[in-house]
């Protein structure tokens, strides 16, 4: 029986219900067939046997096609990946015509319409909330290629809860989210999980379930739009929840797809009491499943073991990388013996999208989409008198980061006007996101501007004393490696200490300090200074900041728990081209300066 997805969709939101789908094409007989010969007669015959494919991708990112938008070209890197869900269909039909589409399940793990100017576009600009609005593109490209099920992301909230119903009602597969439960009456929002069976000619169906779950971080990441409506709790309770459900309802198989990386870690300290990166634990804690398609930390895992603390049995783990640079295949082998359907082996493995081309099919459905956002991140706002580039951002003051401080800075003290914090100084965060980003000189354009703020955070005020912007820039200079005065440096070493990423290191504007990379982290912060006086402890500042960081991400000190007097939803990104815009030419003496050095033992390191 066809299932009417928006009713079930509608349904679920208020039940919790799950997605059960029967019916499935019987399986060749070939997939399925006895094991003749070598039985003495009347000795019954050797078990059935049957063999699936579980294909899986995540954190696509909005990548429909092998194209970087901000280049307007072409993606390259030097590993030779390709991107985009246009390859990925290429290596999904090839999967089907070797194992049989009927022996097949797709599915993804999350942060699907977020990360692009396509989907930039399609959530802002021409957005599919409006009336009689577009289909989004990753629903036309993954509903094209047939994906089963998909987890939800911490990215899916960015544009707010409407946006995600609209594409979830776009979608032809369920958004699967064990643990986005309605704050009210903590039951699932969204549908806990999907089932699928797969006919075996002769044997009695094989019963697949796949339990969604998501990040736990939504909380903190977009608390603007969740808080009050939405609630996240940890993925190994509610895995220990829902796994023996499945079970007890007949599922030979479980799979979770679950948006959280492997690593048992958290990005946001203890402002949760639920792991950010659990998917090892979730395998390590919870009986009963047998494999996991892994998302969020943006590595490629092509096969992790864990072994279950009660049971003893593997769980194999897969994270192929994301923005569809990989697809995850999980190949299980099942033999029914006793009356049922065991899981004898699965082997995880990864299959590369720059082994192979465009499905054409793809490329057809969106090209117009694409050539319109093309032209829309290529509409000249500005001119640029000399080049900015990020390429030395991470270790010296660059004046393409004091362009984001400087917009921040300005819309803050526009929007504090005629209030009581009218009077207080206005400093800024910006991080160094990317190390390639350039502003040419001469024309500027959005996607010049874009690829200089390549995420769609928004800009929030916060209250904070100088005692906690001390503590809170010692917490930033822990990203620079500890590095003795007099030894060479090394640009490529100096950074990134401890794997923090670029993202999570800040600079403050309007502050002036060094930072002493010879000294030990947590008292690296020296002659720190405001309008050239130390600075004074108690002195209130308001610190314009994006969202990520305003809600915690990133750990850094106060900044979650500091009285918060204005936020607003237009991204920062916008902000900038709209600064740029009305300034007509981008000069660096119209924003830059020099508000911090490296040094070591009081020396500049450059």
């Amino acid at each position: 029986m066809p299932l009417n997805r928006r009713k079930f969709l509608k349904k679920s939101a208020v039940t919790g219900a799950g997605v059960a789908l029967t019916g499935a094409v019987a399986a060749p007989a070939a997939q399925a067939a006895e094991v003749k010969g070598g039985a003495a007669k009347g000795a019954g015959k050797r078990p059935k046997r049957y063999s699936l494919t579980v294909m899986g991708t995540t954190d696509l990112h909005g990548h429909v096609f092998n194209w970087d938008y901000f280049k307007d070209a072409e993606y390259s890197d030097k590993a030779g990946n390709a991107q985009g869900l246009a390859r990925i269909s290429t290596l999904v039909n090839q999967v089907r015509e070797e194992k049989g589409r009927c022996n097949t399940l797709l599915l993804d793990a999350g942060d699907t319409i977020q990360g692009t100017p396509l989907t930039y576009y399609y959530a802002k600009v021409d957005p599919i909330t409006a009336k009689g609005g577009p289909v989004h593109p990753m629903a036309q490209a993954m509903n094209a290629i047939g994906y089963d099920a998909v987890a939800l992301g911490n990215h899916e909230f960015n544009y707010g809860i409407e946006t995600l119903r609209k594409f979830e009602s776009q979608c032809r597969f369920p958004l699967l989210g064990a643990n986005a439960l309605d704050a009210k009456t903590l039951k699932p929002a969204f549908p806990p999980y999907f089932i699928k069976k797969f006919h075996v000619p002769g044997a009695p169906p094989v019963k697949v379930a796949v339990l969604g779950l998501t990040n736990p971080g939504i909380a903190i990441w977009d608390k603007a739009y969740v808080q009050g409506k939405l609630t996240f709790p940890g993925l190994e309770e509610q895995a220990a929840k829902w796994v023996p459900k499945l079970r007890s309802m007949g599922a030979d198989v479980v799979v979770v797809s679950a948006h959280s990386g492997s690593s048992g870690t958290s990005s946001y300290g203890d402002q949760l009491p639920y792991i950010e990166n659990s998917a090892a634990l979730v395998a390590q804690q919870v009986p009963g499943i047998d494999a996991i398609l892994v998302g969020h930390a943006h590595v490629e895992i092509p096969e992790l073991k864990v072994t279950n603390a009660k049971t003893g049995k593997t769980v194999v783990l897969s994270e192929p990388l994301c923005y569809a640079e990989r697809l995850s295949l999980f190949d299980f082998e099942l033999v029914f013996e006793k009356g049922k359907w065991e899981v004898e082996s699965v082997a995880a493995s990864l299959r590369n999208t720059n082994a192979v081309a465009d499905d054409p099919r793809i490329t057809k459905l969106l090209s117009d989409e694409h050539a319109t956002v093309v032209k829309y991140v290529n509409q000249v706002v500005g001119t640029a008198t000399e080049t900015l580039t990020t390429v030395e951002a991470r270790y010296k003051d660059a004046p393409i980061i004091d362009l984001i401080t400087k917009v921040q800075e300005d819309v803050v003290r526009a929007a504090l006007a005629g209030t009581q914090y009218a009077s207080l100084p206005v400093i800024a965060q910006a991080s160094p996101f990317s190390r390639t980003s350039e502003i040419p000189a001469g024309k500027v354009t959005i996607r010049d501007l874009s690829s200089l703020y390549v995420y769609d955070n928004t800009l929030v005020a916060k209250l904070l004393t100088g005692a906690q912007l001390r503590a809170y820039l010692e917490y930033s200079a822990e990203y620079f490696v500890q590095t003795a005065a007099g030894t060479v440096v090394d640009t490529e070493k100096l950074t990134n200490a401890n794997n923090r990423p670029d993202y999570n290191y800040d600079y403050v504007s309007g502050l002036g300090y060094e930072i002493d990379i010879a000294q030990a982290a947590g008292s690296r912060i020296k002659n720190l200074t405001y309008n050239g006086a130390a600075l004074d402890d108690a002195q209130q500042f308001v610190f314009a900041v994006n969202n990520y960081r305003a809600n915690g991400g990133g750990a850094f000190p106060y900044v979650a728990s500091a009285t918060e007097l204005w936020s607003e939803s237009t991204e920062i990104r916008t902000r900038i081209a709209e600064w740029v815009t009305a300034k007509g030419v981008l000069d660096p003496k119209d924003f830059a300066s020099v508000d911090w050095k490296l040094t070591r033992d009081g020396t500049p390191v450059f």
